[in-house]
């Protein structure tokens, strides 16, 4: 297909190097998910490329401290049927029961598949890997803490990434790095046939055409003003669906970190508590033991980060305005903390300007992954309502990692779940689409739509040739405010609906943003303008979805909702009468759709929901 005709729609467009690229593959992010299905790929002889914002090391898999999950029992007896029991517990048991058990059953065969590759874990004396605990993981069904993570120091996902990225270039997959997808290419029955995308170096825009499409582009943490994660995570891949017609599953459920550095946001690992740390009020008071007597300080995120709130909330915070706690590491002695937390104590220097060897971290919750994404089944396929059925798969498409709902979170995430996440369900999606792509395609390519660069082109041309509007900052910030303001740890039926309201408000001003700098080579300022979209369909969703969900679950807890943990048909204000589905929502028109939660495991017995306590 010629330039012209994929032109021909938009004649002002200005970006006209345009190329089409064939490729058997094409996945969109180069973090632990992205290159493990990349990995799995390139070892089947595929013709693979891997389009990634930033240079592959750099994705934000490498923030990831503390450790990778799976029942291995190096330190203590384990087995993953209480791996399958905490995480759907700590999901408040909206996390899909079948999946759940797929990715616990996988984990220690994926860790070990790691250390095989030379992930270089942490030791025992005994030379398997160590383990420490962490929140939420248990031994016999909840009755003590289990060490189940597997770490590298606190540099887990800085190993996991750089082991992946050199088993990659090994292969010899295909980096296109500094590419930005901007827009999912589907065809008149709904098949996804592979992206567009710009070169940040040149500013040239290219069709990446392929039999399979995977979108493994991260979270979207950016739309909240404080956040624990890296300024690239703007929830591109999440735009691209939604915009594409895909609908977004239980984005209202949003995990708040209890220990970001107060003032910065920058995470503490969760390691920091697994390896002994302890939360403490300005009495110096140990507070988690009043709020989870058997778990403490390694109860699940929501849990632990709604504790910390709630005592600075009563005036037991510390500092001068009182609007922190402080994770204490002092008892830990130098020699464990730099050995097993080195990390933890670069980031306690500079920004914190505290030696925690010496003295008390000051923390608070901060806003850190989201539970939701795009509704995919255990093999990464993106599946869609349709009809009767409420996993129709869209031909073609599949995504995998943070920007994916399997759903195995639930309402909350387990520490240590998020990298096993990313490499078990990496794995399951690269193994369905060598099958996919041999077996359904041959050498054939799906013939491409005439309008292929229609809605590229027309967001392209919108900003090149603005001559007046917004900046993409303001507005971005804008999002930031309201998100920030009405979807917070503690919400409330009117704050959430006065945010549904602020949100769809700044629609206007979304579609008003002006480009100053026209310049094609390195123009960072139009990405950031092209971002903005993804970040507000993002925010929309999270939006509207949380205001339609009248009850407390996981990380989602509305204070209206809140009730007694004896409540005969309630949970702590959870609703399992009404609310045990799953939220569906579309862009076209803002509207939700719900389906059933998958309470039904593969091989064992289903845990029956109950009141979460620690």
């Amino acid at each position: 297909m010629a330039a012209t005709d994929l032109n021909k729609s938009t004649p002002n467009q200005d970006f006209t190097n345009i190329e089409i690229l064939n490729f058997d593959a094409v996945i969109v992010g180069g973090g632990g998910s992205g290159m493990r299905a990349s990995l799995q790929l390139a070892e089947a002889g595929l013709k693979v490329a891997v389009l990634t914002k930033v240079f592959p090391t750099r994705s934000h898999t490498v923030a990831a401290q503390g450790g990778i999950g799976a029942s291995l029992g190096n330190m203590q007896e384990d087995n993953w049927h209480y791996h399958f029991y905490d995480t759907v517990k700590g999901g408040d048991w909206l996390g899909d029961q079948d999946a759940i058990e797929f990715m616990c059953r996988e984990a220690p065969k994926v860790v070990y598949e790691l250390e095989h590759m030379g992930m270089p874990f942490d030791r025992n004396e005994d030379g398997t890997i160590y383990q420490r605990p962490f929140g939420g993981h248990s031994a016999n069904y909840g009755e003590k803490a289990v060490p189940r993570a597997c770490a590298a120091a606190d540099r887990t996902g800085h190993a996991l990434l750089h082991t992946l990225y050199q088993k990659n270039l090994e292969l010899g997959t295909q980096f296109f790095v500094e590419w930005i997808a901007l827009d999912l290419i589907r065809n008149e029955a709904g098949d996804v046939l592979g992206v567009t995308a710009i070169d940040q170096e040149t500013g040239n825009v290219a069709v990446f055409q392929a039999k399979a499409t995977l979108f493994a582009t991260g979270g979207a943490g950016r739309i909240f003003r404080a956040s624990t994660n890296a300024y690239i995570n703007t929830g591109d891949g999440l735009g691209m669906a939604s915009r594409a017609g895909i609908p977004l599953q239980d984005m209202e459920f949003w995990q708040f970190h209890p220990t970001g550095v107060a003032g910065a946001g920058v995470l503490l690992t969760e390691g920091c508590r697994g390896e002994g740390g302890v939360l403490r009020n300005k009495s110096g008071e140990p507070f988690m033991e009043r709020y989870a007597p058997t778990l403490k300080d390694l109860a699940p995120r929501d849990f632990v980060s709604r504790s910390m709130d709630q005592e600075i909330k009563e005036g037991r915070g510390c500092g001068p305005n009182g609007d922190y706690v402080v994770l204490d590491l002092t008892h830990l002695g130098a020699d464990t903390i730099m050995k097993r937390l080195p990390s933890v104590f670069e980031i306690g220097k500079k920004f914190a300007n505290v030696d925690c060897t010496k003295e008390p971290i000051p923390v608070v919750p901060t806003i850190h992954y989201q539970m939701g994404g795009i509704p995919t089944n255990i093999h990464g396929q993106v599946v869609v309502p349709k009809g009767d059925n409420p996993t129709e798969i869209v031909k073609g498409f599949y995504a995998i990692g943070e920007c994916s709902c399997v759903s195995v979170h639930g309402a909350n995430r387990l520490g240590t779940n998020s990298l096993l996440d990313l490499v078990v369900f990496g794995k399951a999606a690269g193994e369905h689409i060598i099958d996919y792509v041999t077996k359904h395609h041959g050498d054939d390519y799906a013939p491409l739509p005439n309008a292929v660069l229609e809605n590229t082109n027309r967001r392209l041309n919108a900003l090149q040739n603005s001559a007046a509007g917004e900046n993409a900052q303001d507005v971005a910030d804008a999002i930031r405010e309201v998100m920030q303001q009405h979807a917070g740890v503690f919400r409330t039926q009117k704050l959430m609906d006065e945010g549904v309201k602020q949100i769809l408000a700044l629609a206007p001003r979304v579609k008003n943003l002006h480009l100053k700098d026209k310049s094609k080579v390195f123009n960072t300022a139009r990405i950031e303008a092209l971002e903005v979209e993804n970040l507000y369909e993002v925010a929309k969703a999270t939006m509207i979805s949380a205001a339609a969900r009248t009850e407390c679950r996981g990380a989602h807890t509305v204070v209206d909702y809140e009730l007694p943990g004896d409540h005969p048909t309630y949970a702590n204000g959870r609703r399992d009468d009404e609310w045990m589905k799953h939220t569906l929502w579309y862009s076209v028109d803002n509207r939700l759709e719900y389906k059933p939660v998958r309470q039904k495991p593969l091989t064992v017995d289903e845990i029956p929901p109950k009141p979460r306590t620690f």
